[in-house]
Parts: structure tokens; C-alpha cells; sequence
């Protein structure tokens, strides 16, 4: 019998998958501004070909980047093949900013690649080199890819794949590289069949193993039990309307900003609680003043932000895939204090560290996984329908060494979150180097004054920073 691969995709990554409508592109991106170095051509521009040659001769080590979506007949399950026709220069993109080359016109086609769905017929990513930047001084990259691929962190790792600690520009070239056959159809229904036939007993045998480890005492597996409970329950709760909580169109605008990782820490460091929730405290006072202008009392509001949190383990650094929980965190948008709001804002972290939550969904992704109904994608569903949160903040930490690709030195990067259904807003930030970049993403017709949010982001900043030296 000849033989054959494919791969399923987890519980989690389906979710993904299953979410993503005509409006919501679910993508995890960011761009990336980096110093031409050694890549500028002589005659200006940058040497795309080069780069194209890097890439790919690093997707050994990033294998899902050359498989593409299958689906099980009946059940229509998603699976993992490799691409018999694949071709790097499809993936690797090269485009041009027009005179002058500005920052605003690179974020304008930044929203733009993050609007455009991508072909579920080929491996679901796409790296766009933009040249032309600062009259060709700087170039920027747009690297995009499905969530059912990565999640934050596994992103990270991406960028160790493809950037170096030292400005090292020798590489060897890619090998050839020969598709795995993909399974037939009838091949993929019988082995699909052949799971059905066995699942009822892998379910029966393995659930209790998921809830409770042979060292476990009866407490501990209630506590499991409990937990999984507290993670569905903490996304059944609707929080407050808000002009960004609506239907969502297809386009997107995005805008950023950047700011002193030095002094991000001195505030926590005076004022007490982590960066994270200085970082929440910040977006709690932005969302404050957005309201306002909007004319929105934001007294008595309920708002929440869904902040993922990983649940990877180290050993689980490298790979790819989707490995997060996510915490429903109120924003304190009606306190008018600065210090009152991160000190409201450490009391909810500090609560829900407490909670159940993370557990409950390590152990709701394990049964989803080994079950044939997908409880996962079943809360999330309900979740996007009860706004359980009003925007999502996602905060990723990063190197903070300089990283260099082939020698050119990398300034700044912005990350994308997706927006969900009735999800407006969503603020993204990652650390490298010493900076805190954050990077906004809006839906075109609901923020046409994103750039409103974010000023508010500096300001709130601003406020608290002053507030935190004044103390």
C-alpha cells in the first residue's frame, strides 16, 4: 500500500478556522521596519530575490509553512497536507511604497494585506517585502499568517527562525524538497471511519485520564472539574455596548506606536503590579478618552478585554500551533485616576491568577481534542455572540537584543491581532530591544478616528508615567 501523510488539526486551531467568515480574517501579522544594510541594490531598492532565497531556505525548520488545508469527506475535518505545488515566489511577496515613502502610506498597506483573505488552497501565509521607505534607507516586511498556524508566542519563534542575534549574511540555499503524497479521499473517509469506530472507547478510556493523573486525589479532580466550569462561565457574562462593538465590514485601518520599555517598568516598579498591567491600565485609559470624544459616558460601564495568556510549556517552544487561554479582564474605563485604575487593574490580575481559568481551558482543549465534538469551538462560538469583552490585548514579549535578517538591522515591529464578529478593536503589543511596540487594528467604517484611540494611548501613558514620579 502506498504510503501517505496528513496531520489533524487540534481542537484549538480548528476553532480558528471555524470562526473566520467573510469579515473576520483571521490572521496573525505585523510589520516589521528594518535598516536596508547589505540588502540595498546599487541601483536602489532591496535584493528581494536574496531574501526570497533566505526564506525558503529556512522552512525545514518551519515544515507546516509548505502544507496546505485538506478536508475529511462527511465530517469535513481539516487536515494538514503537504503542497505539491508549492511555489516560494507566490508566498514571498515584493511591492513598492510610492514617493515618498512614509510611514502612513506603509500602514495604509499594511491594513490593506491584513483585509485580503488568504487562498485556503495553498499554505496559509504570506511575507511581503515594501521597499521605498525613507527614500530606500529602510525597507519594512509584512509577514501574515492563519491563526489555525501560530499563536503569539510560537510567532516568536518564528522570528528566531528567520533573524539572527549577529548580522550574519552567509546562508546555504535550499535543498530540493519532495511533497509527502497526500491521502486520497477514500483514504482519508476509511481512516475517518475507523476513528469513529474506535472513539467512543479512546473517549471512555481517556477522559478520566485528562481529568485526573494517576497521582491525583478526588479533590483534584473536582478541581479540574470546577475549573472547566469557571472557563466557560467567565465568557457567558455580556459586558457594555461600545461605538466599536458591531458588525464588522471587511477593510481594516491600522495605526501604532511606540514606547520606553525603561519607563513602562519604572512605573510598575514605583507603583507597584507588572508591565502587563501597566499595559492594561493604559488601554483602560484610552478606551476612556476614545468614549469620550465619541460622547459616551463611560460611568458605570462594564468593559473587558480578552487578554490571551499562554499555557505553552517550554518544551512546546518551537512549535506551531495554537496554545493559549484566555483571560476576561475588566478595564476600569470610568475611573478617573490614573493610579486608581492600575491599582483596579491589579486587583483583577491578581484575581484571576487566583482563578481556575487557565486550568479549565488546558483541560477543555484536551477533551475537545480526543472527543468528536468540539466543545472548544462550541465556547467560543457562544462567545463571540454574548460579547463576553469588548477588544482584545494581546502583549507578547520578544527579544531585546538586536536581531538582524541577512545583516539588515530590525528597528521597529507592529503586531496584528484579528478582529472578531462584533469586535471592532483590537491592540496588539510586543517588546523588543528596550521598546514596547503597539500596534491598533480597527475595522474601516466603525474607527474611521482610530488615530483618536490611539493618542489616547499616549496620553493615558503620559498621565499615569507623570502620576508614578509624582508618587
Amino acid at each position: 500500500m502506498e504510503a501517505y501523510y496528513y496531520s489533524r488539526l487540534s481542537a484549538s486551531d480548528s476553532t480558528f478556522l471555524d470562526l473566520e467568515k467573510a469579515n473576520t480574517h483571521m490572521h496573525v501579522a505585523a510589520t516589521a521596519v528594518f535598516e536596508s544594510g547589505p540588502l540595498a541594490c546599487e541601483g536602489g531598492g532591496i535584493d528581494v530575490d536574496r531574501l526570497r532565497d533566505y526564506v525558503e531556505s529556512r522552512l525545514e525548520l518551519i515544515p507546516r509553512y509548505r502544507q496546505k488545508l485538506d478536508w475529511v469527506p462527511l465530517e469535513k475535518h481539516p487536515v494538514w497536507v503537504d503542497d505539491p505545488h508549492f511555489n516560494i515566489s507566490y508566498h514571498v511577496r515584493h511591492t513598492c511604497l510610492p514617493s515618498p515613502g512614509s510611514i502612513d502610506q506603509l500602514k495604509c498597506l499594511a491594513a490593506r494585506v491584513m483585509s485580503q483573505q488568504l487562498d485556503r488552497d495553498k499554505p496559509l501565509w504570506e511575507f511581503w517585502v515594501v521597499e521605498g521607505l525613507d527614500q530606500g534607507k529602510r525597507f519594512a516586511v509584512i509577514q501574515k499568517a492563519h491563526h489555525c498556524m501560530i499563536d503569539g508566542l510560537s510567532g516568536v519563534d518564528l522570528m528566531y527562525v528567520l533573524m539572527s542575534p549577529v548580522p550574519e549574511q552567509e546562508f546555504e540555499k535550499a535543498g530540493d524538497w519532495t511533497p509527502r503524497p497526500a491521502p486520497s479521499p477514500i483514504q482519508l473517509l476509511r481512516d475517518e471511519m475507523i476513528g469513529k469506530i474506535s472513539a467512543p472507547l479512546q473517549a471512555a478510556a481517556g477522559l478520566p485520564a485528562l481529568l485526573s493523573s494517576p497521582l491525583d486525589s478526588a479533590a483534584e479532580f473536582k478541581e479540574k472539574l470546577g475549573a472547566v466550569a469557571e472557563a466557560m462561565s467567565a465568557t457567558m457574562y455580556s459586558s457594555s455596548p461600545t461605538p466599536f462593538n458591531a458588525k464588522i465590514g471587511p477593510h481594516r485601518r491600522f495605526d501604532w506606536l511606540a514606547m520606553d520599555l525603561r519607563r513602562i517598568k519604572e512605573i510598575k516598579n514605583r507603583l507597584g503590579g507588572t508591565v502587563n498591567d501597566v499595559v492594561l491600565a493604559i488601554a483602560a485609559g484610552a478606551v476612556g478618552r476614545f468614549l469620550e470624544a465619541r460622547g459616551v459616558d463611560r460611568r458605570g460601564l462594564f468593559i473587558r478585554a480578552n487578554v490571551p495568556v499562554s499555557i505553552r510549556e517550554e518544551n512546546q517552544r518551537g512549535t506551531l500551533g495554537n496554545q493559549i487561554a484566555l483571560w476576561m479582564a475588566d478595564l476600569p474605563v470610568g475611573e478617573i485616576s490614573p493610579v486608581g485604575r492600575l491599582n483596579r487593574v491589579r486587583e483583577t490580575t491578581r484575581t484571576l491568577k487566583q482563578s481556575k481559568q487557565v486550568l479549565g481551558a488546558q483541560v477543555l482543549s484536551s477533551v475537545s481534542d480526543m472527543t468528536s465534538s468540539t466543545l472548544l469551538s462550541l465556547a467560543v462560538r457562544l462567545s463571540t455572540r454574548s460579547r463576553p469583552f469588548n477588544l482584545v490585548v494581546t502583549n507578547v514579549p520578544g527579544p531585546q537584543a538586536d536581531m538582524y535578517m541577512l545583516g539588515a538591522r530590525l528597528d521597529e515591529i507592529y503586531p496584528m491581532v484579528n478582529l472578531l464578529e462584533n469586535q471592532g478593536l483590537g491592540v496588539a503589543l510586543f517588546s523588543y530591544a528596550g521598546t514596547l511596540f503597539w500596534g491598533v487594528l480597527g475595522d474601516w467604517d466603525l474607527l474611521p478616528d482610530l488615530s483618536t484611540f490611539v493618542g489616547g494611548l499616549a496620553e493615558s501613558f503620559a498621565e499615569l508615567e507623570q502620576a508614578a514620579l509624582s508618587s
